[in-house]
């Protein structure tokens, strides 16, 4: 290989905490432009490998332990802010996907996706591309676009009401937060009334976005 074509590839890290994923995916890349530069299986690890070694993209999974893949990217785009992340998941979530947005990702993928849409996202992130679709900005253009309450204007949820408030922002079902709260689902249904109510938003990914913009999660 020559040293033109060393450099002609795309430098791609994978943090995904399941092994066949990593297994599979860097299958998918075989004979393209893409070089998988390292794995990692945590969020934590993701972290600490951008800061000490260059990549072009990063394709990262959305739950993963010691850290999930939205509060990896956060740190992330802290650190470095022009950094493309392509995050994946098994989950087509509005609440996740308007995270990712309003975290600075570049794509959201399926882990269901064609071998050709992941190709073709990883080379267009690399070119520093947002390819969010239309589809996925109308489902959480009202949410970006709600109003921020002043930064001085304490909302008046209860200690509960910001628990819930942080899961519905991790993308959980209020089944999920029923069974992580151990508290009925009725209950949990009644709790994410009151907080849309006084959060004047009119549902979870709005919720979700304004908990990103209060720094909540």
């Amino acid at each position: 290989m020559t040293q033109r074509s060393k450099e002609s590839k795309i430098r791609l890290l994978i943090a995904d905490d399941h092994e066949m994923v990593r297994i599979g995916l860097r299958t998918m890349l075989a004979d393209t432009n893409i070089e998988v530069v390292a794995e990692v299986a945590t969020g934590e690890a993701a972290v600490n490998y951008v800061s000490q070694h260059p990549v072009d993209v990063v394709l990262l999974d959305l739950r993963m332990p010691d850290g999930d893949g939205l509060s990896a990217l956060a740190r992330m785009k802290l650190a470095k802010p022009e950094l493309p992340v392509v995050i994946l998941s098994n989950y087509d979530n509005p609440s996740f996907i308007a995270r990712a947005v309003a975290l600075g990702a570049n794509a959201f993928l399926l882990k269901d996706c064609s071998r050709e849409k992941l190709i073709d996202t990883i080379q267009r992130a690399a070119k520093k591309e947002s390819l969010w679709t239309r589809e996925e900005l109308r489902r959480i253009t009202g949410a970006l676009a709600a109003p921020r309450p002043a930064s001085d204007i304490d909302v008046p949820l209860t200690e509960r009401e910001f628990l819930v408030l942080r899961h519905v922002a991790n993308g959980l079902t209020n089944k999920e937060i029923a069974e992580a709260m151990k508290i009925s689902y009725e209950t949990v249904k009644e709790h994410v009334q009151h907080i849309l109510r006084k959060l004047g938003v009119s549902d979870r990914t709005q919720a979700a976005v304004w908990a990103v913009r209060k720094n909540l999660v």
